[in-house]
């Protein structure tokens, strides 16, 4: 037994190395090798939930919070007592926006630690949270009114002082290349453009549907990005790297533009007046951060406090629920955020015929929600979410659903990559991430895939680049959060 304790906490050695060199998956399988080792030790099992040289920060960078839950718990079971797996577990739950059942690990923590004033602050922080979710439900109604009601766009006065291109009734490519340069430099474009930019793309989304059908021309070219996050200077060098949006080269963006990094509403605006300018050349997928309870926590929501003011969020936040959930490219390729579903019985056709505009946010279950949150795993079958939301599916589900579809693959985003993008499943469930270096932290690379008219995937890796010195989540209104980062 000693010496299985003895080479469970050299494996944690070389896991703490790891994790110091941001080496998150390589951490991982270190801690695991450890606890498979001696699993009766519960500081192994805290430090893989989230520790300073442990495994769950690994967790957490690679948003695996379901598991730091359940390893957390785990270390309780063997000692009730253990402050830190409380916090670590609290951290977690707050992650997942599950803060009923962070709250009491916090009071845990503030019982057994009275003079912590850390936990303190993010109990009292945790209760605010819990008051305002409850007085929101509360006064809910089933049909809110449009955030466009009782809005004149029109009446809104540009001042004479305002530098920047005039935007009239339709969008310029004079006026996009202005608005990328005041963007660069910091500034933001006039507030009235900022919402008929939301306004336009708004309609154009809504009208679209739940599955967008699309094919590549001969002499035409489309490039399939993944999440983007607010790092608005990695999407320039997208553009400057493959090109921009032309008459000849279109782009889909599946999900995931805003949150976590800083320059969320940049992103936002300028894909939107992309599509605005190229409705048939510039393709949009909800992601599950376009979604309101992901915005309140993670910073976008914060960010169009400061930038412009809280209906710029409002008008976004409907034109998030107005976007389509998925594309299917040449019949061959069906790209949505997060991945399958938990029944072997869902087609093509049952993504045809959801009503979206039905269900503004995605809520807990159903497809919706599957389609934005899960994730493929190695083993067969399916089993329960690293994330604590959704559901994890093997390399048979995704077979029999390519094949009972007609499909060559599914692609999806959702997920750090750290080569960028990742192709698995036997070749059936490919994953794309185009923000590299994510939250400046994580040693990634990003990723995006040109497609010609023959339906060939060539894959396109880059390097993050250079941006001002603003931190992600710069915006967050939750300092919870601040620990996660």
């Amino acid at each position: 037994m000693a010496s299985n304790q003895e080479a469970a906490n050299a494996l944690k050695a070389q896991g703490n190395k790891a994790f110091a060199q941001h080496e998150w998956a390589v951490a991982i399988d270190f801690y695991t090798q450890a606890i498979e080792k001696y699993d009766k030790e519960p500081s192994f099992f805290c430090n893989r939930a989230q520790s300073g040289f442990g495994f769950a920060q690994a967790q957490f960078k690679l948003e695996a919070f379901g598991y730091a839950v359940a390893d957390a718990t785990s270390a309780l079971e063997l000692d009730p007592n253990y402050v830190k797996a409380y916090w670590r577990r609290a951290l977690a739950n707050t992650a997942i926006l599950s803060y009923k059942e962070a709250l009491k690990d916090y009071k845990a923590v503030v019982k057994r630690e009275p003079g912590n004033q850390t936990a303190k602050l993010k109990l009292a922080e945790c209760e605010k949270l819990v008051r305002r979710i409850e007085f929101e439900k509360a006064i809910e109604v089933a049909d809110p009114p449009s955030a466009f009601e009782g809005l004149d766009i029109d009446a809104i006065k540009v001042e004479d002082e305002y530098d920047g291109v005039r935007l009239g009734q339709e969008m310029t490519q004079e006026f996009i290349d202005d608005m990328i340069e005041r963007f660069k430099n910091g500034k933001n474009i006039h507030r009235k453009y900022v919402l008929q930019i939301i306004k336009a793309t708004k309609e154009l989304v809504y009208n679209e549907p739940t599955m967008v059908e699309i094919g590549v021309e001969e002499g035409k070219k489309l490039t399939v990005c993944g999440d983007t996050h607010g790092q608005f200077f990695d999407l320039l060098e997208i553009f400057r790297r493959n090109g921009s949006p032309s008459d000849t080269h279109a782009y889909l963006f599946n999900g995931d533009f805003v949150d976590r990094g800083s320059w969320s509403c940049e992103i936002a605006l300028l894909l939107y007046s992309y599509k605005w300018l190229r409705p048939n050349g510039l393709f949009l997928n909800r992601g599950n951060h376009e979604t309101d309870d992901m915005n309140k926590v993670y910073g976008f929501e914060g960010e169009c406090k400061a930038k412009y003011n809280e209906r710029v969020f409002k008008v976004f936040s409907e034109s998030f629920s107005a976007l389509p959930l998925a594309t299917l490219i040449g019949g061959k390729y069906l790209v949505l955020h997060g991945g399958l579903f938990s029944d072997d019985k869902i087609t093509l056709n049952d993504i045809r015929k959801l009503n979206r505009h039905n269900q503004r946010q995605p809520g807990q279950q159903g497809l919706m929600m599957e389609m934005l949150w899960t994730d493929p795993q190695t083993q067969p079958g399916r089993g329960p979410s690293k994330r604590g939301v959704g559901m994890q599916f093997g390399p048979d589900v995704t077979k029999r659903f390519c094949e009972n579809n007609g499909l060559d693959a599914i692609i999806r985003s959702h997920e750090v990559r750290m080569g960028g993008y990742e192709v698995e499943h036997d070749g059936r469930c490919i994953t794309v991430f185009s923000a590299p270096r994510y939250c400046d932290s994580t040693e990634n690379k990003g990723a995006y895939i040109n497609i010609g008219p023959e339906l060939k995937l060539s894959y396109e890796v880059f390097e993050a680049v250079p941006h001002p010195d603003i931190k992600p989540m710069a915006y967050a209104q939750n300092s919870i959060m601040s620990q996660m980062m």
